[in-house]
């Protein structure tokens, strides 16, 4: 999907940068080094990631060496990657990106994700107006609370984590565009990307079952927002869904599962 609609989209829209949490990309849990240059060759700028930073040994090196690619701030200090980063635009303007993780119903523990995201914003330099913040996080009481508290002071605040998108996307009095959830980029002939048969069986019975990733109904799912760039300050928001089946073509029973 990501290869197949995010050019469209772009050219489409006159889309200047492409920002995705890529942290399930590799068959549901982490990131691969091959997957993040895949990202990078469909049209994905900055990425962020999540809870599952880490499930794949083999991106800590991309991790320590990448400009294009943010740990969430209240993890520890010691751990591997970047807080921040910063895009060029091809006219020279800068974006920069921030990833928090919430701290209720996740793991593993986190530092404060106020008191974090303000200390790393406070690092960012002041020619940088257009600032991205993922707040990656289970309940939506953390993602509105974080939108409030950066109201005014980031161009954009999404959430990411719950894989439903939700419709309140909007831009709050101070110039931020603000949605709880992005919603996920994946199969929804599912349960939050896993098949149906193998959730339902651990549901209903409490035995352990492979949560094996599904197959069918892709669909990309996000948002398209205008900013500002001499202000930082958002004009519009509204939610993006691409359907597997309403690209040029439609389904590609030979591409139908690649990662």
């Amino acid at each position: 999907m990501v290869a197949r609609a995010v050019p469209l989209l772009s050219k489409q829209h006159g889309i200047d940068c492409v920002i995705a949490n890529v942290e399930n990309a590799a068959n549901g849990s982490g990131l691969t080094e091959p997957l993040y240059e895949k990202f990078l060759k469909y049209g994905v700028h900055l990425m962020t990631m999540g809870d599952h930073i880490y499930r794949k040994a083999e991106i800590m090196p991309v991790l320590q060496k990448s400009d294009r690619i943010v740990r969430p701030v209240n993890y520890p200090a010691d751990s591997v990657g970047k807080e921040f980063a910063i895009y060029h635009l091809p006219n020279g303007l800068p974006v920069a990106v921030i990833c928090v993780m919430g701290r209720l119903f996740m793991r593993p523990p986190c530092d404060c994700p106020f008191k974090a995201v303000d200390r790393v914003l406070a690092r960012i330099p002041p020619d940088v107006k257009t600032i991205v913040v993922d707040v990656h996080a289970e309940a939506t009481s953390e993602h509105i609370a974080m939108g409030w508290h950066l109201n005014g002071r980031v161009s954009v605040v999404f959430g990411t984590h719950t894989h439903v998108p939700t419709a309140d996307e909007c831009i709050l009095d101070k110039g931020t565009a603000y949605i709880t959830d992005l919603g996920m980029t994946g199969p929804y002939d599912s349960v939050l990307g896993r098949r149906k048969d193998r959730v339902l069986r651990s549901l209903i019975t409490g035995l352990p079952t492979p949560f094996d990733v599904a197959t069918d109904d892709a669909r990309l799912s996000g948002i398209l927002v205008k900013v500002d760039s001499d202000t930082g300050r958002a004009s519009h928001i509204e939610r993006v869904r691409v359907d597997e089946k309403s690209l040029p073509g439609g389904v590609d029973p030979a591409n139908e599962h690649n990662d």
